[in-house]
């Protein structure tokens, strides 16, 4: 499933969490061993240029936390990262460098890339959000299932090929400069390649190929 190999829509050069993410084939591949590597990584950190807030929770100096945002750890926030008010940190989470999570935004065992933009009333669990990706307002990606079985990520668009995760809770892998629009749902196991866009108030699922339009489940176009 080409379409949706961690190597064809994240630049692993824009995370501190390189190192880790390139042992992977698939992205969603990663999401058990956020945790552990936080605590890892963040032992090694410079303390020139983070500070330790809490147990396991490092911060960079040169980023801008709300005094209203709630960080648990285990929790890295990059250099020119902005956590705003009434942010909620849940734990498990890699901000990057320069990225914004916004008012009320939730977040929980997630990498968000540098430059990530969830700005407004979003929750991303259980994800991975490329380079200079950007969520809408109110849009989220779900994590589990109503049924509660376990993931699995669909190719409806190409190969029609189906891959079993073994995960309860998957949300969304956006790759680099993915944009979402308002009011979305990413149902569990979405894919969505590099370049590609999200249509506001849609219910997505499955992979979306890089540099697609996706306007509803009967209307994929390629970008021109």
């Amino acid at each position: 499933m080409e379409n949706a190999k961690l190597i064809n829509n994240y630049t692993l050069e824009e995370t501190i969490a390189k190192d880790y993410l390139a042992q992977f084939t698939y992205p969603w591949e990663a999401l058990q061993g956020i945790c552990g590597y936080i605590k890892e990584l963040g032992a090694t950190l410079d303390p020139e240029i983070f500070e330790q807030r809490g147990e396991d929770i490092w911060v960079a100096k040169s980023a801008k936390v709300a005094p209203t945002a709630c960080l648990n750890g285990p929790l890295i926030v990059d250099e020119d990262a902005e956590i705003r008010h009434c942010a909620f940190i849940r734990g498990s989470a890699i901000v990057g460098k320069g990225a914004v999570v916004g008012n009320s935004t939730e977040l929980k065992n997630v990498i968000l890339f540098n430059s990530v933009q969830v700005p407004h009333y979003n929750y991303v669990g259980d994800s991975i959000l490329g380079y200079k990706s950007h969520m809408g307002a109110g849009s989220i990606t779900s994590n589990v299932k109503s049924d509660k079985t376990l993931v699995v990520v669909k190719d409806s668009y190409d190969t029609k090929e189906e891959i079993p995760t073994g995960l309860k809770k998957f949300g969304a892998m956006l790759g680099d400069y993915v944009e979402v629009g308002c009011n979305s749902v990413l149902n569990p196991g979405t894919v969505i390649g590099k370049n590609s866009s999200i249509y506001p108030i849609s219910m997505v699922r499955g992979v979306i190929p890089a540099k697609h339009i996706y306007k509803n489940k009967d209307e994929v176009i390629e970008k021109n």
